[in-house]
């Protein structure tokens, strides 16, 4: 699809019945949704969309501001002649989810934050105090992930590497505060959240002390979590927000089966 002129965008479609499934990427392509997309067809018509500066969508120097790449979302949508879509977003694609369901209302049917309900603006004082020992945190052990790519994703990175200017223009200068207040839209909010047996496997202490601090962190990730869930109930009264125990941060990966159930049970809330 052909947007702001003349940027090209890699645009996916399955097909599929009922109404339209947009999903949505931070630094990965629309090839990372292969596996869970057909499985969503017989309730949906599902796309995902590539944005600009990823994968074999086109890498302008500019057009990374918040605005324009909401817009660019817009286009696409209208192009299609989309329908009341539901856009579900993950990790950095909340930043559109934000944008679109403040700004163009009339234009969506609901959206999906898949661990992309927070706000990058705040900072740690933002935050409940909860003091950790970090002088007693024992060393993280590196976890590699439950879930693989799909083939195809693992393609497009191979074949088009982030550029590190793109990536730092896609989140770090262009953080904005969600406007939750002024979404018009039913909204479900996925949070990954770790569980206590995950952080033992993850840190593995060796000390009480270090239990201790790990356990101090496991709290402070809690506060942080109901922060951003607190917000989010504030601005949207009527958002549903389900909680992933042990779930990874491409869920729809490492638990693409819960995913599958709160879309269908979600689109069953929605009017036409």
């Amino acid at each position: 699809m052909t947007v702001d002129g003349n940027v090209r965008l890699e645009v996916l479609d399955w097909g599929g019945n009922g109404r339209p499934l947009l999903f949505i990427g931070c630094y990965l392509t629309a090839h990372v949704y292969d596996a869970i997309a057909p499985k969503l067809t017989d309730r949906f018509h599902v796309y995902a969309l590539t944005r600009r500066g990823i994968g074999a969508s086109d890498h302008p120097q500019k057009g990374y501001g918040p605005q324009r790449r909401a817009e660019d979302t817009l286009d696409v949508i209208r192009a299609l002649r989309m329908e009341k879509p539901i856009l579900a977003g993950n990790s950095c694609g909340g930043d559109i989810l934000h944008a679109l369901g403040a700004e163009h209302p009339g234009a969506l049917g609901g959206l999906v934050y898949m661990d992309a309900a927070e706000d990058p603006t705040l900072r740690m004082a933002d935050y409940p105090q909860v003091p950790v020992d970090e002088a007693h945190m024992p060393k993280s052990v590196r976890q590699p992930l439950h879930a693989a790519f799909p083939d195809a994703e693992m393609r497009q990175l191979a074949e088009y590497p982030i550029d590190p200017a793109i990536r730092k223009a896609i989140v770090e200068d262009n953080q904005v505060k969600p406007d939750y207040a002024h979404i018009g839209v039913p909204v479900l909010a996925i949070y990954r959240v770790k569980t206590v047996d995950q952080a033992l496997k993850e840190f593995e202490p060796r000390t009480a002390e270090e239990r201790s601090a790990l356990f101090q962190r496991y709290v402070a990730s809690r506060a942080m979590l109901e922060k951003w869930e607190g917000d989010l109930r504030a601005g949207v009264p009527g958002a549903r927000i389900v909680e992933l125990p042990g779930a990874e941060l491409y869920m729809f990966l490492s638990n693409e089966a819960d995913i599958v159930r709160e879309l269908r049970a979600f689109a069953l809330t929605l009017e036409r």
